[in-house]
């Protein structure tokens, strides 16, 4: 049975800690699949949002917003996507934002060698801010992660 593995490193030529200072958090999150489709294909699939989490993107908005932190409406959506695209390549997309509490990368990342996509996030935190907010949100960022990948091994 295919699964979701996690993993605790990047995964090896992947560009996503390109130009990244320093990373206090990093998961990445494999599966095995073979496709042939281009890496923005797989991407804008892998974060097609079940509307649960879009639920939980509301409540995040509705208190960020009220610590002046950078809310849906700031995120500016790019080839399907809710960040800002910093590197691109024909195996791998990585996106990202800056603020002021923390910065982040996000990537998906194809092996067509070995028949695996992966989803890998790295995290600085800027200030101690940075890292309150992330402790209630490290746990439902896995289970969403989680869940948009166990939706790609049976598409």
């Amino acid at each position: 049975m295919k699964t979701v593995t996690k993993l605790n490193t990047i995964p090896e030529n992947s560009a996503i800690a390109n130009g990244f200072e320093k990373i206090d958090y990093c998961d990445s999150f494999r599966i095995s699949k073979s496709t042939r489709d281009n890496v923005e294909k797989i991407a804008g699939k892998i974060f097609e949002m079940p509307k649960w989490v879009g639920w939980l993107m509301s409540v995040r908005n509705s208190i960020a917003g009220i610590f002046g932190l950078k809310i849906g409406k700031d995120v500016k959506p790019n080839i399907a996507m809710y960040f800002t695209v910093i590197e691109q390549n024909e195996n791998e997309i990585v996106m990202g934002e800056a603020d002021k509490h923390l910065d982040f990368r996000a990537s998906v990342f194809v092996d067509r060698a070995n028949s695996f996509i992966y989803l890998t996030t790295l995290v600085h935190f800027n200030n101690v801010w940075g890292k309150i907010y992330f402790i209630p949100v490290k746990p439902f960022h896995q289970i969403i992660i989680k869940s948009l990948l166990r939706k790609q091994i049976v598409d």
